[in-house]
């Protein structure tokens, strides 16, 4: 993995580090790079309540806060940016105003790498606005000048679109930080965790990959 200066993150929901980059940001940081996560909202609409229940819709902001603080203390995070907007609603944000928070991060931390989701392969509304707000407050600075844009993607779409993902990290190394993650998240992991144990045990192949291998698609900028 290349040494970068500062690696930027940036979603709308706490846990949405966890899946698909949280062993990236593992080792960045083990490689003595600073990584700042911004994130959007507080996941207050999030389906899940605990299994069984222990949230409340009242209380599910609150809890999330304190699980994404546990999840970036167990990856080290040291910069933690949240910035309060409400969970479902990201896309009706005023995108001048948007982009402008985004373009202030950028500007304070002059990150090499920022990582977000890819817009229009990444399903969620939230997920699609905040991919969206991200490139264009990249595309306002001059080409030469950029830090690199690593995006994620899932949709059903994004292989036969954008093809095989030009950078695989293998967070092997970190996959025990990956995992305490993702269990920090507890309110929305916890049934799914649950199925983990036989997978693991029996070193499931598509589990093992699913775990140790994160995929990113660099942003293709219009010419």
């Amino acid at each position: 993995m290349e040494k970068e200066r500062h690696v930027l993150v940036i979603f709308p929901h706490p846990d949405d580090e966890a899946f698909g980059v949280s062993g990236t940001i593992a080792l960045n940081i083990e490689n003595g790079t600073p990584v700042t996560y911004a994130c959007l909202t507080l996941g207050e609409m999030g389906r899940n309540l605990g299994n069984p229940p222990f949230a409340t819709r009242e209380s599910l902001p609150k809890i999330r806060r304190q699980e994404l603080v546990d999840a970036a203390n167990a990856l080290g995070i040291q910069d933690l940016r949240m910035l309060g907007l409400r969970d479902k609603t990201v896309e009706f944000e005023d995108d001048e105003e948007l982009t402008g928070k985004i373009s202030a991060f950028i500007d304070e931390l002059n990150p090499s790498l920022i990582i977000t989701f890819y817009p229009g392969y990444s399903v969620h509304p939230d997920h699609e606005a905040t991919g969206r707000a991200v490139v264009r407050a990249v595309e306002r600075i001059a080409p030469e000048e950029r830090p690199k844009l690593h995006c994620v993607a899932f949709s059903n779409n994004s292989l036969a679109e954008l093809g095989e993902p030009e950078i695989i990290n293998d967070v092997t190394a970190v996959e025990d930080k990956k995992i305490a993650a993702i269990k920090a998240h507890r309110s929305q992991t916890e049934s799914m965790v649950a199925t983990w144990a036989e997978k693991m045990q029996s070193q499931d192949p598509a589990m093992l990959t699913w775990i140790r291998k994160e995929r990113f698609w660099p942003y293709k900028w219009k010419r």
